[in-house]
């Protein structure tokens, strides 16, 4: 693997530019010559409802777009037409189908209607019993698996096609390097892609990953060949460099910090020292873990004791005097936790819920952020919560569902705030918020340096990438090749 990247960004075309072949005069100067990229292919499993993904888009694009404003820009997503609409630039699918996730998760869209006569038929056929496992066996066999490869060969046959008019693919940060859905979903996905490219000599960047959980053989196999194969690997974290060496991959590679650290945003709006005795407001985001009706963890008895424990915290804050908002950075995935959430307070304490719970409309990234404004503190579940809260100034509870969390909280300093999901209980979180609102300036300030170093490497790191040719692209952890 190359230890060095040659990477220049020059003026190029506009956004919406045809991506089709052209023809380039065969005069150029020994500048032009040299091979700058000027059009990237931002590549993340983004388009899913989960704002922290778009953060970290949206995030890398901006930092492109600041240091050369005319390059060009396309997305690789599992839904074009969402990443299309929140980022404005141009997408096509990094998979052979598009998964419906705002149709299959968000609770505010009714149900499938259980009597249409395809669902009556499905259900009519089942009741074949044996007779109907043997059909369904054949057709996987000699129609489904037959059809989907064929498929595959015609989009792969495209996206050689794609590939061939980029100078460079970025795989945009978050949790890219795991096998969630299986060695032939985010494993595979990556492979293809960095193998197109690399047969037609694109430069591939891993910006600032996470990696894990790994748990097959073929999706470790899959990320380490991947990465083999890449010009330059940065991580978001060290435990994500101990499991890469764990799997066997020994390039190089960075740890810096989470993309989304380096969002620009506009300047908060001013606040002023919570009094004692003044009415606060608690943010409350749930997630979906172990709901078996979505979540890859099974574990519905484990989903009730996270959503009666938030129940009973919630009740006590309530009796406090405090206010609740619900809301989450995974708005589809995590939306029927809310609903489910909203309704057992207020089954619990009818009066004091009536109006002092909310629900906040959390559509986009700019969503998430106005919705933080309006809270004290945050109890999340998700990473990517953890950053928005601090982003914004507001102190998080972190209720950890992966190590991940905990890595990230840790490194902010605040450790003694984060618990393990399925260990958390209402007295604790109570403790917790009692402490967090006891220390709230200092929590502050200590988040508020943490995130101004984050955003110093980030910015070292694109200032190397896309302006430099240097051999060190930025501040942090750097693996050696013998392990870590």
């Amino acid at each position: 693997m190359s230890d060095k990247i040659d990477i220049y960004v020059r003026a190029a075309e506009a956004v919406d530019r045809p991506w089709s072949g052209q023809q380039e005069s065969c005069a150029k100067s020994a500048d032009a010559a040299i091979q700058k990229p000027n059009r990237i292919g931002l590549l993340a499993h983004c388009g899913t409802g989960n704002l922290g993904d778009e953060a970290s888009i949206a995030a890398v694009l901006d930092n492109i777009t600041r240091r050369s404003p005319e390059v060009s820009v396309v997305g690789l997503s599992m839904d074009p037409a969402d990443t299309t609409r929140r980022h404005g630039i141009p997408c096509v699918a990094m998979r052979q189908s598009v998964f419906p996730f705002q149709q299959e998760w968000s609770s505010a869209l009714p149900p499938a209607d259980p009597g249409r006569f395809a669902s009556r038929l499905k259900a009519a056929a089942k009741k074949a019993g044996p007779l109907f496992l043997v059909a369904k066996t054949m057709k996987d066999v000699l129609i489904t698996r037959p059809a989907q490869f064929i498929r595959e060969i015609l989009f792969l046959g495209r996206s050689l096609l794609f590939v061939s008019e980029l100078d460079m693919i970025i795989i945009c940060g978050g949790g890219q390097l795991l096998d969630w859905g299986g060695p032939w979903a985010f494993p595979y996905t990556l492979f293809k892609w960095i193998l197109l490219a690399k047969c037609l000599n694109v430069k591939c960047v891993f910006l600032n990953s996470g990696a894990g959980p790994l748990d097959s053989s073929l999706s470790r196999w899959f990320v380490r060949r991947t990465l083999d194969m890449a010009d330059y690997v940065s991580l978001r974290d060290q435990a994500s460099g101990k499991l890469l060496r764990k799997i066997g991959f020994r390039g190089k590679m960075k740890v810096v910090a989470d993309a989304v650290w380096g969002l620009r945003l506009p300047d908060p709006p001013a606040t002023k020292p919570i009094e004692l005795g003044e009415e606060r407001v608690i943010g409350i985001g749930p997630m979906a873990y172990g709901d078996s009706s979505r979540h890859w963890v099974n574990d519905n008895q484990g989903y009730r004791h996270l959503i009666d424990n938030l129940v009973e915290f919630c009740g006590r804050m309530l009796a406090r005097g405090y206010r609740i908002k619900l809301f989450s950075s995974d708005i589809w995935f995590d939306s029927q936790a809310i609903a489910d959430l909203d309704a057992a307070i207020r089954k619990n304490c009818p009066t004091l819920a009536s109006d002092r719970v909310t629900r906040e409309p959390v559509e986009n990234i700019n969503d998430m952020f106005a919705a933080l404004s309006h809270v004290d503190f945050y109890v999340t579940c998700r990473f990517h919560g953890v950053i928005f809260a601090s982003l914004s100034n507001v102190p998080p509870i972190a209720l950890a569902p992966h190590p991940k969390v905990t890595t990230l909280m840790e490194s902010l300093g605040l450790a003694e705030y984060c618990v393990e999901i399925s260990r958390s209980d209402a007295e604790g979180l109570t403790a917790m918020a009692d402490r967090l609102i006891a220390n709230m300036d200092e929590v502050k300030a200590r988040i508020g340096s943490r995130a101004e170093q984050f955003r110093s490497q980030l910015n070292l790191q694109f200032d190397n990438l896309l302006l430099e040719s240097k051999e060190n692209y930025a501040e942090g952890t750097t693996y050696s090749q013998e392990g870590a």
